[in-house]
């Protein structure tokens, strides 16, 4: 089931990278639209979801690799949330320092960490036979 849902959001998120942007930037950032989003980066969210898709729907070694690499960034989110501005700001936006973060977006970071953390380690217990 988690591997459909993966994939489905892999595939909605390569056909759409502009709209995921645009929810991304409704959420965690206070002033959008006032930002100017780097050229490149709606291809590289397309690409990103077609990975995505790719291991979701190929299972093995990929996946499971794809799956605990996202336990690994949930931890980090998890228990490093400011990291994520840090590095989502210059990704993101050619003038990083005009970026206005949502004053809730650390906690939203932390709770996305604790779910990728809680998706590695239920699939990882699927992969074991548990």
């Amino acid at each position: 089931m988690l591997r459909q849902f993966l994939g489905a959001l892999g595939v909605l998120t390569a056909l759409v990278p502009d709209r995921i942007v645009d929810v991304f930037e409704v959420i965690a950032v206070e002033n959008p639209g006032e930002n100017t989003v780097h050229s490149w980066f709606s291809p590289l969210i397309r690409v990103e979801g077609l990975v995505i898709t790719l291991a979701a729907l190929r299972d093995g070694r990929l996946y499971a690799w794809l799956m605990n690499l996202t336990g690994i960034v949930g931890a980090v989110l998890f228990f490093i949330p400011r990291l994520y501005e840090q590095i989502a700001g210059p990704l993101v936006y050619e003038d990083p320092e005009s970026v206005e973060w949502n004053e809730h977006l650390t906690d939203g970071v932390r709770l996305i960490g604790a779910v990728y953390v809680l998706l590695a380690f239920l699939d990882r217990r699927r992969r074991n036979g548990a």
